[in-house]
Order: C-alpha cells, then structure tokens, then sequence
C-alpha cells in the first residue's frame, strides 16, 4: 500500500519541484587591455602606412656617416625621410642608399631634387657641416624648382646624390652667369664673388674645354639684388692670392679677404661710362670674359686703339707684353709685342716693340676723328718725340716704354710700318746712362792729356823771360809815354788849337808805334793766355783811338774854325 501511494503520489510531487536558475556571464575588465591593444596596434599599422611615402634610391660614392634606420633627409631642418637601408653594388665602385620618403613628398621627387649628405667640410677659408659634429650626419634635400606646367618632371625614384653641397638652392633668388678664362690658377667651388669688396656670390664650379685645349668655362651665381648690376660692357678680374708691388709710395701689398686668398675669388665693377639711366641688360647664363688682374679688366674697357712701333737696338730687358707705356709720367697703353729681327736694310738686329694706345685715358675719344691721333703722332715725332726703355723699379727690374721729347733731336724721317706709325727710338734709363757716359769717356780718351801737360810747362817755364824781356819793357814803356801825350794834349787842348795841331801828328805817330810793339810782343806770348786776350782788347781800343786822332787832325787841319764854330 505503501509503494502505490508512493506511486500514485509521484505525479504530484513532480508539479511540486521548482525550476533551476540560468547563470549569466558577467563583463570582466581585465578584457579592457587586450581590446585596448589589439585598437592601438591597428591604428599604429594604420598610421604606419598612411605616414608613409614613396621608396627613392639615391647613388653614393660612399656611406661615410650614414645608418640605417636613423639617418634622416631634411630639408631646412624638417624631416622629409629616414634612410632604410644601405647596400654596397656588386662593383663595388659605390653605394644605393634606399630611402622611405614620408607621406605628401612625392610631388618634390622631380628630376631637379637634389641629395647630398651634410658633415663637417672645409673649403678653403670656409668650415660648413659643425652641427653634424653632435648631432651625426644627415642627407639635404633640395626639391628645385618645377613650374605647374611641368608635370612630366615628377615621379622620379632614382637620383645621383651629390658628394659636395651645392653652391646654390633653388629658393634663393638670383642669376646664374659664366665666365671663359685661360686658366683658373687657385679659383675652386664655393670661390666668392666680389662686388666692392662686398660678397654677392660665389662660383658654382668650372668645366674643362674637350680634349684641354681652350678656355676654361667657369660658372657662378650672383644673387638678387647684385645681379642688375651686371651689364653687358661690365668685366671680371681674378682676385685670388695676394698681390704685391712697389709704387711711388713704396711696397704695397693688397689682399682682397682671407677666404680668396684660400680658395681663390673672382670680382667685377661699373663699366667706365657708366649712366644710371642705362638698362642693365646681361640677362642670366650671359658669357664673360675673366682677366688676370683690375689693370687688364680696365685696359679693355678702352675701346679706342691706336697702334704704335717703335725699333731698339738697346737693351729691352724687363719688357715684357703688357707693360706700361706712359707719356710726361702718365700711362697712355701698353705693350702688345716684343720681337727680335735683323734689319733687312742694315743686316743689323733690332727689338720690334708694338704698343697700343689708348687716347680714352687722357683724352676725350669723341672729339678725335679717326686717324687724327695718328696724324698728332707724326707731328709730334718731327718736333723730336722719341721712345726709349725706363725702368719701373730696380728692384724687381720691371721695363716700360717711355715717349719723350728730345732737345735738339736729330731730324728723324717718319715711317710707317705697313699701315703703323713707327716712333724713332733712342735708349734710355740705365742703358742711356751708360751709352752717354761711354760718349763722354771717348771724347775724354781722344783729348791729348800729355801734351797739353809739355805745353803747359813749357809755358810755365818761359813765362818769366816772356814777361821780362826787352819786347815788353819796350811796349810797357811806349804805353806810359802814349798815355802821357794824352794827358799832354789835353792840357794843350786848353790852351789853344796852336800847339794841339802841332803835336797831333807826332801823337799819332807814337801811338802807332806803340801798337806795333805790343803786336809784336803778342805775337811773341801765345795767344791762349789772358795777357794776350787782354792785351788785345788795347790794342783794338789804342788803334781806334789812334784813328780817330788822325781824322781829327786833318779835320782840323782844314777846318781850323770849327773848335769856335763847331763841326
């Protein structure tokens, strides 16, 4: 009874149990942190490649100072890049820098950008890079300058990085100009250029004429605003080094800066007629020529020439092409030639020196007609203009040649050599000096020295029986009487014509025998000798006296009433 109870109450007991309760899962936070995670490393990822630009492979000739993964490309000290990789090529003759641009850098890869690696250099007076020194080297970027049009330019993954910076970028203003020189002797990249001893570019690089033979192409930049004082008349002369020379204040040294006189420098000036109203027109990659020096720069700003030769047969030592030709002290040309012939008339050698004048130096040019100096210069020369060699200075033994005028010149013919003037020329300076006194000593050498030596002693020796013998007491003692007798007739002269008409003739008489004696005793002392000269002038002065005695006496021999009438 009791298992059916329990079996018939079962159903029953089964309404009677309660349901089970489902157990929900709670939200832990510990799952913050790798949700967290898994968002910042896709945003990284993300970032990663969005920051990301175009791979560029820049060619170097070495690595020195790059690494991987930490060098950087810049460009006025912004980040552009990161170097990702540095492989040496098969060759091993240089080196592929793999670079990862960042994102909004590819309109700059044109085929005008530039790399170079930046690190401490020295160029001549001119130390760049210092800041490399703490903070390593970096790779420079230059984007250069693309117009909108240009699109063609862009895109570019290859480049050949420059191993030395460049002398200009391209967001500084400026032109570019290039200049044709014979040599370049100590002008390098980086080289300044001088306006008015101011900086206002520098020398991009040069360029060697194919096979070597020409002039050498120098390029250089001049910036903005310096460039529009360039003209199409203005000249370049080097200024590197130092230059040193002797002038009439002494020894003068010029040194254009210690950075020229390192790496060389080059500088240029107004054109001579300069104007402010002329329009500077030498647009840029205009061609110069580069002189030597300021003197040749100036020199070939005369435009008038007048082409002079003249012919030596003295020593030209110190003469050389371009030395000065100077008139009354001023530089008037210079020397174009110095030539040894044999003169095909004489068979005789000569120096041929050709000059060239420039009358723009002292002369206003454009009131001489062509021709017309040429004509001055003939003229010139027949009133004695003759060339001759002076020296400059005697301690470098420099020459010039020198147009002077000559006192009492002997007449020269004017010739002309072709269609040029030749001026006669006579030596000069040191070689004149010693010619003169090779004359002198000649004329000296030819004087008959010993026997004007005899002669004056025997002169010496006979002059004391000279001046004591009878002759000259004779002629002393007829003097003191003919002196007398005019102080007689004087004295007769006032007491009456009588007496003076009777002792004229006798007067006469004695005067004239006087004269005969002192010619006699002339005659007999030598006629160099200031007795004789003296002696001379009396007896000239007793004979005129002698003469007007006698034409007295016969005037008054016939006209005895004209001492109380007059004549």
């Amino acid at each position: 009874m009791n298992k059916q109870n329990t079996h018939n109450n079962s159903p029953d007991q089964d309404d009677a149990m309660p349901d089970s309760a489902l157990r929900r899962i709670r939200f832990s936070i510990i799952w913050i942190i790798p949700v967290l995670s898994i968002f910042i490393a896709g945003f990284l990822v993300w970032r990663s490649f969005a920051n990301n630009g175009p791979e560029v492979t820049v060619i170097f000739d070495t690595a020195d100072g790059l690494t991987s993964g930490q060098t950087q490309v810049k460009n006025k000290s912004v980040v552009l890049g990161t170097v990702e990789k540095i492989m040496l090529v098969d060759d091993m003759s240089h080196v592929e820098v793999r670079i990862r641009m960042n994102a909004g850098t590819s309109y700059m890869l044109t085929n005008r950008a530039r790399f170079w690696v930046v690190r401490p250099r020295i160029n001549g007076a001119s130390i760049t890079g210092l800041e490399t020194l703490l903070s390593g080297a970096y790779i420079a970027f230059d984007p250069g300058l693309v117009t909108p049009g240009e699109k063609d330019l862009w895109h570019v993954t290859h480049f050949r990085g420059l191993e030395s910076p460049p002398g200009i970028t391209s967001d500084q203003p400026g032109q570019t100009y290039y200049l044709l020189a014979s040599s370049i002797g100590s002008i390098g990249t980086g080289a300044p250029v001088f306006f008015r001893d101011m900086v206002v570019g520098e020398v991009l690089g040069y360029t060697m004429p194919p096979g070597g033979i020409g002039p050498v192409l120098i390029e250089l930049f001049i910036r903005q605003p310096y460039d529009r004082y360039l003209h199409t008349d203005t000249r370049f002369w080097n200024v590197s080094g130092v230059t040193v020379g002797f002038g009439a204040g002494g020894l003068k040294v010029q040194l254009q800066s210690l950075q020229a006189l390192f790496s060389g420098g080059v500088a240029f000036g107004l054109p001579l007629k300069y104007d402010t109203v002329t329009q500077y027109d030498a647009p840029e990659n205009t061609l110069f020529k580069l002189y030597e020096s300021r003197e040749d720069a100036e020199t070939a700003g005369y435009h008038e020439r007048v082409p002079l030769v003249t012919y030596l047969t003295s020593s030209v030592q110190g003469l050389t092409v371009g030395s000065k030709v100077s008139m009354f002290g001023l530089q008037i040309g210079n020397v174009t030639s110095v030539k040894f012939e044999m003169n095909a008339k004489t068979d005789q050698p000569r120096v041929r020196v050709g000059m060239q004048i420039q009358p723009e130096r002292v002369l206003d040019a454009n009131k001489l007609k062509h021709g017309a100096l040429t004509d001055i210069f003939r003229t010139l020369v027949q009133h004695g203009l003759r060339a001759s060699v002076d020296s400059v200075s005697f301690l470098t033994g420099e020459s010039m040649i020198s147009l002077n005028f000559v006192k009492n010149a002997q007449p020269a013919q004017v010739e002309m050599d072709g269609t040029t003037l030749v001026i006669p020329g006579q030596p000069g300076g040191m070689n004149g000096i010693m010619e003169s006194l090779s004359t002198v000593a000649a004329r000296l050498a030819g004087v008959p020295f010993e026997q004007l030596g005899v002669n004056a002693s025997n002169l010496l020796a006979h002059a004391d029986q000279t001046l004591v013998s009878p002759d000259v007491r004779q002629s002393l003692t007829s003097l003191r009487a003919s002196l007398q007798n005019l102080q007689v007739m004087s004295t007769e002269l006032r007491k009456g014509t009588a007496p003076l008409m009777q002792s004229l003739p006798a007067m006469t008489k004695q005067l004239e025998q006087t004269i005969a004696n002192a010619n006699k005793l002339m005659g007999s002392y030598g006629k160099n000798t200031d007795f004789y000269r003296n002696m001379q002038t009396m007896i000239l002065q007793l004979s005129q006296t002698a003469r007007s005695m006698r034409f007295l006496a016969d005037f008054l021999t016939n006209h005895p009433s004209a001492l109380i009438s007059g004549r």
